[in-house]
């Protein structure tokens, strides 16, 4: 018996690589993670590293770092497709966002590829809410962010990975984009108030001007493209238009997505957003 080819998995320590290694490896699917700590190591800024990391795999789940809205993401990401079809691997798995015109921009070039392609276009991450910079505020009692009562359908990474495993491992996905969302849409206050409950704390949620959080975020030193992607997310990405539920982990996974409510209270019975 031969043994099958990796799956190559970029962003493979992130939120939701991590959880599809997990599951690939868990069913016997040898995986390689794409990362700047892996070996071979894998770094979107040094194209030299690409070509190693593709050798010998079947198929590449992508990832882009720091985030698939920042711009020039799509050009790298196009590059990346080139290189992959070069080396033989036209299975091609493309984690996009909603809403995003770079996403979109990298959406079109991997269509026009030639690729044996599947996009999952997906909504805020509810594991933004602990995986990420929101932990801090959570702990502090206090979130204040530059966004209205506007309404996301927060999907959980969970979803995301379970879809990810799905169109890697079944036939019938090559050609299809699907977007993940939750199965309701909250504001972030209405996040936040979950959160509060599920860890019976007083936590409050507080509407910023757009020039407060620049100046929160700027005395964090986070790293300049961090700082423009969540300038990005929250004066334009949060303006409305992803205020809309689809049927993507339901088409994929036979389904219902996971609602946010279970996603607090699961986390909240984690500790990490306990003082």
């Amino acid at each position: 018996m031969t043994e099958t080819k990796p799956i190559l998995i970029l962003g493979g320590t992130g939120k939701t690589g991590r959880r599809l290694a997990e599951r690939l490896t868990a069913r016997g699917i040898p995986v390689r993670i794409g990362s700047r700590s892996g070996t071979p190591r894998f770094d979107w800024e040094a194209p030299a590293s690409w070509a190693p990391a593709l050798e010998g795999v079947s198929a590449v789940y992508i990832s882009f770092y720091p985030d698939i809205a920042v711009p020039g993401a799509a050009e790298v990401i196009d590059a990346f497709t080139r290189l992959a079809m070069e080396h033989g691997v036209r299975r091609l798995v493309l984690l996009s966002g909603r809403g995003e015109h770079e996403a979109q921009r990298a959406e079109e070039m991997l269509k026009a590829s030639g690729a044996d392609w599947t996009i999952l276009r997906c909504a805020w991450f509810s594991q933004n809410f602990s995986e990420g910079f929101l932990i801090e505020p959570l702990l502090a009692g206090e979130v204040a962010l530059p966004v209205g009562p506007v309404g996301e359908p927060f999907v959980d990474v969970d979803d995301i990975a379970d879809a990810a495993e799905a169109v890697l491992t079944e036939p019938g996905h090559v050609g299809q984009l699907y977007e993940l969302t939750g199965p309701r849409l909250l504001s972030f206050a209405d996040a936040v108030a979950e959160i509060a409950k599920a860890t019976r704390r007083d936590i409050r949620f507080v509407r910023i001007s757009h020039d407060e959080f620049t100046a929160a975020v700027a005395s964090h030193e986070l790293p300049s493209e961090i700082v423009w992607l969540l300038d990005e997310l929250f004066s334009q990405v949060l303006d409305g238009r992803n205020e809309s539920l689809t049927d993507g982990v339901q088409r994929v996974l036979g389904r219902a997505p996971k609602d946010f409510s279970d996603y607090a209270t699961e986390t909240a019975a984690t500790g990490i957003w306990s003082n």
